[in-house]
């Protein structure tokens, strides 16, 4: 049973040591997002954004749901969040006042603004 925990942990922190992945746990504070909405925000290849999400999900500090076409994140809830919700209650706050967070909430907003079929859809014609 120990060695499990080993495990689980350090999962965790290898996941929250990255900006990156940090800045998409923050973006899901507020709910969950649409990965479209994670990209616009971060102005990260899809791949990328989406190797992160992986990571994170391994780590089980995401849970996700696909509806249609769309990927939805979320921080775990309930029984699935028990193990993590001590360190995401960390980082919010250690992380309170960041300026880049601050930054990244403004651009929340502004996707939030736009249908995750427009997000898509522009991040689709920026690739091609």
């Amino acid at each position: 049973m120990h060695r499990a925990s080993m495990k689980a942990t350090l999962r965790v922190t290898k996941a929250l040591a990255d900006q990156q992945r940090l800045r998409i746990l923050m973006l899901l504070g507020d709910g969950e997002l649409c990965v479209c909405q994670i990209i616009a925000v971060l102005a990260l290849a899809p791949s990328t954004v989406s190797k992160h999400l992986s990571i994170l999900s391994q780590a089980g500090l995401v849970d996700s749901r696909k509806e249609g076409r769309w990927m939805y994140f979320r921080l775990p809830e309930g029984q699935d969040g028990e193990f993590v919700q001590p360190a995401l209650k960390w980082l919010v706050n250690v992380l309170q006042g960041d300026d880049l967070l601050a930054q990244d909430a403004r651009k929340l907003k502004t996707a939030l603004a736009c249908e995750p079929k427009q997000l898509c859809r522009r991040q689709r014609e920026r690739a091609s």
